[in-house]
């Protein structure tokens, strides 16, 4: 397979309702979407980086420079026979993790495509059908939220994730427990704690949470594992985790027992799927977590979410959770209450629609 070129174009498209996490507000999704083409198919990638470098130190501009500076030209024009290969390709750059993958993942689109394959097949993915969970951003109030959480047990999701931060936490964990007692919920700080936060943090324990994502700093280990040891609530890693030895480290030493897969921060599937192997030798659960993608990026997290070391339900709600109009066609739906079918058909499993990429285009280059 060769890549002939390599197309990137920035869209912005209006969220049905924003988001907002403990670090900040999203209204607009503003991202990349790579496309590859061979000569024979067009692959697609999406990146994950936002307009604002507030999750990671990526944004939508740097992610541009990035790959149509450096990562794009090297691999114009090279003869891969297999994905695994861009990872190495790519080595030598340090860092710039969402960029990478947006193009890594177009480059699978492609592979898969050409071998006729569904990309859940290509990754070695076994299931048919995964279970989907969804995430809550910080509500106007206590109310909104237990409403919010009603109105999606009653469409079927399997699991529930709350968004806090300091001032924030015990007041939501005390009503949603009071009236939804038997939910499996889980809370996401996004770093919003620090080490001297540990007596208030192991109240936690209090709610029967499956796990609390990433209460403390974005690049620390250490800390969590002092915090694991004392905490019986399950601490599950995010952004301290980069690659499959970040993982490796945090799990020798103990601080985490669940970690997030984000294809986009971890720099591609090809990393994904090693560090899912490992967690699976090391009997560490790992999901799918979710960065507010649109269609192309949704059936990605599907692909990697049908491996089999992904044991919880992950963040790929269907498209409607949060656009009005996806770009792909058929957009992402329940095949049944809290579940996706993983797509069979070749690559990401579903026609990307130029037609609204183009309405939603604010920026483009094509380099062959």
């Amino acid at each position: 397979m060769k890549i002939k070129s390599v197309s990137i174009r920035r869209l912005q498209m209006r969220m049905k309702e924003p988001f907002e996490t403990s670090f900040g507000r999203e209204e607009d999704k503003d991202f990349l979407l790579i496309r590859v083409d061979t000569g024979h198919v067009q692959g697609y990638g999406e990146c994950t980086a936002s307009f604002e470098p507030l999750y990671s130190e990526e944004t939508t501009d740097t992610a541009w420079s990035m790959l149509s500076t450096f990562f794009v030209p090297a691999v114009l024009g090279k003869e891969i026979t297999h994905p695994d290969e861009i990872r190495t390709l790519l080595g030598h750059f340090r860092r710039n993790q969402m960029a990478k993958s947006a193009l890594e993942t177009a480059i699978w689109d492609a592979f898969a495509k050409e071998q006729g394959i569904s990309l859940s097949h290509a990754l070695g993915g076994l299931k048919e059908e995964i279970d989907v969970g969804i995430s809550i951003g910080i509500q106007p109030t206590t109310m909104h939220l237990l409403r919010k959480i009603e109105g999606y047990l009653v469409q079927g999701y399997k699991r529930i994730k709350v968004k806090i931060r300091p001032g924030l936490d015990i007041d939501i964990f005390r009503a949603v427990r009071k009236e939804f007692p038997d939910i499996p919920m889980m809370a996401d700080a996004n770093s919003a704690y620090r080490l001297e936060d540990l007596p208030h943090l192991l109240t936690f324990d209090d709610y029967d949470l499956m796990m609390i994502e990433q209460p403390l700093g974005h690049d620390d280990m250490i800390d969590h594992a002092v915090l694991q040891a004392q905490l019986r609530t399950p601490i599950c890693l995010d952004e301290s985790i980069h690659s499959t030895e970040d993982a490796r480290k945090a799990i020798s030493i103990g601080a985490c027992k669940v970690i997030n897969v984000k294809i986009g921060r971890l720099g591609g599937l090809t990393e994904s799927r090693e560090l899912q192997q490992l967690c699976i030798e090391h009997h560490v659960p790992v999901w799918c977590g979710g960065m507010l993608e649109a269609g192309v990026g949704r059936l990605t997290n599907m692909a990697v979410t049908s491996l089999p070391g992904f044991v919880l339900p992950g963040d790929t709600a269907p498209s409607a959770r949060y656009f009005d109009e996806d770009i792909i066609d058929p957009p992402v739906t329940f095949a049944k209450p809290g579940v996706l079918a993983v797509p069979s058909q070749p690559g990401i499993g579903a026609v990307v629609r130029e037609d609204r990429v183009e309405r939603y285009t604010v920026d483009r280059i094509e380099l062959r």
